[in-house]
């Protein structure tokens, strides 16, 4: 929440996070022109909806500072003309952001890889580091498949929950985000539900978000749970998330769910990346769910903070405390889904 940021942080460095975020998007936007990445980028737009009434106020509030600071092209969408937008009358309205963009994420990675291996980059998969250490000519990293010494070392894995990275660990929580896809809509049913083929994401603590993909079907994913991905679990997941989708759009109930899957995401505590160096270990990680853009991004700033620019890194200043009594086994996320979930019940 820009209003939020602001109020915390100043409005300078709001701003200056907040062109960070767009800047990902572009720098995805060029790679995928420059290494010709068929993965259907396509600068949609995205439309933030208010899950309550206040959730309205609060993102009108959000986006009268964005559009006299940073970003005067966001506008509000009131509930009357959510239909022009959205099939649904489930919500009080919401903030559109014209610039942003969605893309077939996998497709995008795989590119991605392609491009870094054409241009000399090393990928070794199913490698993961086991012990870190200090050594004459930089560090020592071990894998089942190895071991190799680097000058520098980039840690950008934040959800590991295997080798010597016990710190990190205490800082990021790795929470589950789950998928489902329905079989292909007609050209009524999209125009109906979807007119303007935006990305959507609403203000729900337990946050939903969906979109069409090129042919034509309905991806809807969420948080559903506050629960890791494993076979059961994104199962469970995907009946929850079916009937969310069915609580936004009534007529869905029927629709065939041809694909449903889960990830982690690493989460901080305050939901904001960090990015820095440690004894001599670099770092980039904790999107909290922005990765796709954030995690481009910072790949291309941390390499000049690697080469002497630290003055680049947007997330200098902030610093990263662990978070009290966690370990790095989230044995609170059930209760703090009960919790988030009895927040969005109460109207």
């Amino acid at each position: 929440n820009y209003a939020v940021m602001a109020g915390k942080y100043g409005t300078d460095a709001a701003n200056a996070l907040y062109k960070a975020f767009d800047a990902g998007v572009d720098m995805v936007e060029r790679l995928v022109q420059e290494e010709k990445i068929d993965c259907s980028f396509a600068r949609v737009g995205k439309l933030k909806l208010a899950a309550k009434p206040e959730h309205y106020d609060m993102l009108a509030r959000s986006q009268e500072l964005l559009a006299a600071n940073v970003d005067p092209e966001t506008r509000m969408i009131a509930r009357a003309d959510l239909r022009s937008e959205v099939g649904t009358d489930r919500y009080d309205g919401g903030l559109l952001f014209p610039k942003s963009a969605g893309m077939h994420v996998g497709r995008f990675v795989r590119g991605l890889a392609t491009a870094a291996a054409r241009r000399g980059a090393e990928i070794h998969e199913h490698a993961p580091v086991m012990a870190l250490r200090k050594v004459a000519d930089g560090h020592a990293v071990e894998t089942p498949r190895g071991r190799i010494v680097a000058r520098q070392v980039l840690l950008a894995s934040g959800i590991s929950q295997v080798g010597p990275l016990g710190w990190i660990r205490r800082r990021i929580v790795p929470v589950g985000a789950f998928l489902i896809v329905t079989e292909p809509l007609s050209p009524l049913q999209l125009e109906r539900l979807m007119p303007t083929r935006r990305m959507v994401v609403d203000t729900r603590n337990l946050v939903v978000y969906w979109r069409l993909t090129p042919d034509n079907r309905m991806l809807f994913g969420g948080r559903a749970r506050f629960a890791g991905s494993n076979p059961q679990s994104d199962e469970k997941s995907g009946r929850i998330l079916k009937a969310a989708m069915v609580d936004v759009y009534p007529e869905m109930a029927g629709a065939r769910v041809d694909y449903c899957w889960g990830g982690l995401v690493d989460m901080t505590r305050d939901r904001l990346p960090r990015a820095g160096e440690r004894g001599g270990i670099y770092y980039s990680m904790g999107y909290s769910g922005h990765g796709t853009h954030m995690s481009t991004l910072m790949g291309s700033i941390m390499a000049e903070v690697m080469d002497g620019r630290p003055d680049l890194n947007p997330w200098k200043d902030f610093d990263w405390p662990a978070i009290p009594g966690y370990f790095g086994r989230p044995w609170f996320l059930p209760i703090l889904g009960a919790y988030y979930r009895m927040k969005d019940l109460v109207r």
